[in-house]
């Protein structure tokens, strides 16, 4: 599995616009093949900090996602708005452990 992690600062006047942007691009991305999780977070502690958090199946499936209409719909309103501090980072995990207890 890929898990992808993405945090940016989003200006406080955008955030309608934001959420505005991104709950289409969240519901087409989980409808994708290979997908087995996505959503977007502001931080309750920093509210212009947001974080998307996205889990692929592997590595094609992620590029597949980055070639879909949506993402290239959701590209252009991104620079529509005032983003920045963009950090992306992305993990390859191997398998699943029980949670510690």
């Amino acid at each position: 599995m890929l898990i992808v992690i993405a945090e940016a600062t989003i200006d406080p006047s955008q955030r309608e616009a934001m959420l505005a942007l991104g709950k289409p691009m969240i519901e087409a991305s989980r409808a994708e093949p290979g997908c087995l999780g996505y959503s977007y977070a502001f931080d309750l502690l920093s509210p212009p900090t947001m974080r998307i958090t996205e889990l692929w199946r592997d590595e094609a499936a992620l590029k597949t996602h980055f070639a879909t209409p949506h993402m290239a719909a959701f590209q252009a309103g991104l620079g529509r708005l005032s983003v920045s501090n963009l950090v992306l980072k992305s993990y390859l995990v191997d398998r699943e452990i029980p949670f510690p207890r």
